[in-house]
């Protein structure tokens, strides 16, 4: 499957963004998607993730309340909606795609088989 990510951007702190990621070439509903970013000089991290149905979700402690992951299977897109971002927000966001179906939550990104480019989200104080 191929992944197309869009959306990243400047924003104030406070403020919104989404995120959208297309899916193309194979099934979508057969994977798990997740979110993941990686900060400047700092490693990957899990960002949140979504069932092959759209429930359930999974959200990292750091975005927990404040970002949402969700998923169109009709349009093969899995979103992510972030709000009240935080200057730590800040990093490059990819979309990733797991076949792995006995697994939940999947947050380690070995368990992902397929990614897409990033997208650079700036959060600035």
């Amino acid at each position: 499957v191929q992944l197309q990510a869009s959306g990243g951007g400047l924003v104030q702190a406070g403020g919104f963004l989404g995120l959208s990621c297309a899916a193309s070439g194979r099934t979508f509903s057969n994977y798990v998607m997740g979110w993941f970013r990686q900060a400047p000089g700092k490693e990957r991290e899990f960002v949140a993730g979504v069932s092959r149905r759209g429930v359930p979700t999974y959200y990292a402690d750091s975005v927990k309340g404040r970002f949402t992951i969700f998923r169109d299977n009709t349009k093969n897109t899995v979103y992510l909606q972030m709000n009240s971002l935080e200057p730590d927000d800040t990093a490059v966001y990819s979309c990733a795609a797991s076949v792995d179906g006995a697994k939940w939550p999947i947050t380690n990104s070995y368990d992902y088989d397929y990614w897409g480019q990033g997208t650079l989200v700036t959060v600035s104080s």
